[in-house]
């Protein structure tokens, strides 16, 4: 598999975003202070490091293909459990949480760009397959910061 210049520079970008994703949800993870958006932010590193292993794949010359079903967001639904922390460690979750969410939406905007600019089809739907996947990770922040009455 051959890839134009242009597939090999958005596919680094990709790279770079998720590297990010990987450092900031492992730090978060360590910062946060409830147990449940810790656990939520070390799975969400996990998936990411799925993501930025995929996209290695691809840059060496492997075409990558994803299961056929898309993730569902009902996989992405959380249990609603409230944070017992106090206030003061409630606004600093908060606040991991909806920087988070902002990144999520950036990324998922990053394979957006990917899926229009691939020109093989199976690149193409293994990066809406990652894009859906990162959505369901911005809807799991916010289903989180909605629950604990932190998204506004």
């Amino acid at each position: 598999m051959t890839l134009t210049q242009k597939e090999t520079t958005l596919l680094s970008d990709l790279k770079s975003q998720e590297q990010i994703c990987i450092e900031k949800y492992t730090q978060y993870s360590q910062m946060a202070h409830d147990p449940a958006l810790k656990n939520l932010f070390t799975t969400l590193a996990q998936n990411e490091r799925k993501h930025l292993d995929t996209l290695t794949q691809i840059l060496g010359g492997t075409e990558v293909t994803m299961p056929a079903q898309a993730p569902s967001a009902v996989q992405a639904k959380l249990e609603c459990k409230m944070s017992s922390c106090n206030e003061v460690e409630k606004k600093n979750d908060a606040y991991l949480c909806k920087d988070a969410l902002s990144m999520e939406k950036h990324v998922s905007s990053v394979y957006n760009t990917g899926v229009f600019e691939f020109t093989s089809p199976v690149l193409r739907d293994t990066l809406a397959h990652i894009q859906k996947e990162e959505q369901n990770h911005g809807e799991q922040l916010y289903n989180y910061l909605a629950c604990n009455n932190m998204y506004c």
